[in-house]
Order: C-alpha cells, then structure tokens, then sequence
C-alpha cells in the first residue's frame, strides 16, 4: 500500500477520556504530513467523561508511509492521551462472510448490492447449515460449504467453520437469519465483527411465528434491528434499527412481507456503516458516526 495513490485514504476511529485539545492534536498531525481531513465526527458521552472521534483524510502526498502511521500516531499523540484506535485503509477492501439457513431475502438483497458495485467487499464464501440456498451462491458465482449442526458436533463443526474462514482472510461475518446460536468460542474469534439481524418484536413475541403472534396482539408497528453479536443473545451493541407501521388492514402475509423488506434495509444499511467505518463499539453500546 502506497501513500502516495490519489484514490487512497485512511480513517481513524479512537476513544479516550475526554480532555482539552484532543481534536487539535489529531487535525495538528494529520495536516503537519500533508494530509486532507475528507471527515472528521467526533462525540463526548458527558455520563461517561469518554471522548470519541472518526476522521477521514487522503493519501495522497501524505508524507508517512502507510504502514508507518499506527506507529507515529501511538508515539505522538495516542500515548499520551491514553487513547484506543484503530486505523484503516481504503485499498484494503473488507472480506465479507455470509451466514445463511433458508430464508433468501437478506442474502439476496446482500448479494445485489456487492454485485452491483455499491459495496466495496469481497464474499469470499456463504457458510450454512442446509443446503436449500447453494443454487443462490452458484448464481453469484460465490463458494457454498454446508456444516450441518446438532448438539453432538456444534463444536467440531464452529472450529471447522472458523479455520475455513481464518483460511480466507473473512475480516467480519453476516448472519443473514442463519438461524443457529453462535457460541462464545466462536465469537471470540470475531469481537464486533459479526453482524446480526433479527425482528424487534423479541422478547415480546418470541418463537419460530413472532409475525403471527403480533398480528394476534393487533400490532401497530413492526421493526427490525441489526446489532453486534456478542454472547448475550441478541443483546449486543445496536446498529440500527427501524420501524414500518401497520394497521387493522393488514393481514399476516403482509406482515411478514413488510418485516422482511424491513429486515433486509436494516442488514444492509448496518454493513454499510460497519464497511464505512462509521462504527465504533463502547460498553455494549455503538457509535454511529454520521
């Protein structure tokens, strides 16, 4: 990686405690080596005393090599702020997995959108438990493996699936309604790095039927949320989430159809900003930068 290509730019995302002259320092570093700041967001937690910020700058004619610049910022700012960070960079595109059971419409819709350019990633592989989705990978021309699941073998066949993805580099995974309990071991692989969707009716209306269920109840509102996966079930940091109404009118298939245009919205929307780097994971809780 070269820090001298036109196309290229960094992004740093960091936290600290917050105190004076933190966003002076950061722009006073990246302006002193040439650098053109594209974005810069930043946020305090006034609770918490916590600083966060995201910035965003070309390149071009920067005057630190790429691999150096984590080295020259920890020494000259980083340390001394008692800051956590991590940086990016933009010719290195992220190396997407996808998790999937038999529900195709968040895969579908995931698919259409690295297909058509939209998404900067590679899906080097899909990963599920059936075979009922392999004909949508063969389309996208995309590579299918089937580890099926049960209680005896859930661990033999997570360190399998696990060393198959370490083999291709995956850097985060979808469970796009892969619906198996992923365990802690295998989330320890991947901290803040898999992304989950789910309907928002839990733990109001669980099960295999929640759609059913909240048509019983009359529901006005249905929703969807897409989080990080941690070992908490489906309470880990939030991404996104978003409602669609719902009246009298509308019967259970149109629920399901208006949850799963919901859901699909919400997945993408949440790998959008995780892909852009917009997030970053405090306490079980994200910030979104805008």
């Amino acid at each position: 990686m070269k820090g001298n290509n036109s196309k290229s730019t960094a992004t740093l995302l960091i936290h600290c405690p917050d105190q004076k002259g933190i966003v002076a320092k950061v722009t006073e570093f990246i302006d002193n080596n040439n650098g053109n700041i594209i974005e810069l967001d930043e946020h305090v937690d006034r609770e918490e005393d916590v600083f966060f910020m995201r910035v965003n700058w070309e390149l071009q004619n920067f005057l630190i090599p790429a691999e150096k610049i984590g080295e020259f910022f920890d020494t000259q700012i980083a340390a001394k702020y008692g800051m956590i960070w991590n940086i990016y960079f933009s010719e290195k595109k992220p190396r997407m997995a996808i998790f999937v059971s038999k529900m195709s419409h968040c895969l579908y819709d995931l698919l259409s959108r690295v297909q058509s350019g939209e998404w900067d990633v590679e899906v080097p592989l899909i990963i599920s438990n059936h075979e009922d989705l392999r004909p949508v990978a063969r389309g996208f021309g995309i590579p299918f493996q089937v580890f099926p699941i049960n209680a005896e073998n859930k661990r033999e066949q997570e360190m399998k699936e696990i060393e198959l993805l370490k083999n291709h580099n995956v850097s985060f995974i979808i469970l796009a309604r892969y619906m198996q309990v992923i365990s802690e071991e295998f989330i320890n692989h991947f901290p803040n790095q898999i992304i989950n969707i789910h309907h928002s009716f839990l733990p109001a209306f669980p099960g295999a039927k929640p759609y059913h269920s909240a048509y019983k109840r009359g529901v006005k509102i249905i929703g969807a949320t897409s989080h990080y996966v941690t070992a908490d079930l489906d309470e880990g940091p939030i991404i996104v989430q978003d409602v669609v109404n719902i009246s009298h009118k509308d019967s259970v298939e149109d629920l399901i159809r208006k949850g799963r245009d919901l859901e699909k919205i919400v997945l993408s929307s949440a790998v959008y900003q995780h892909i852009q780097r917009r997030t970053l994971v405090y306490n079980n809780r994200t910030i979104v930068f805008s």
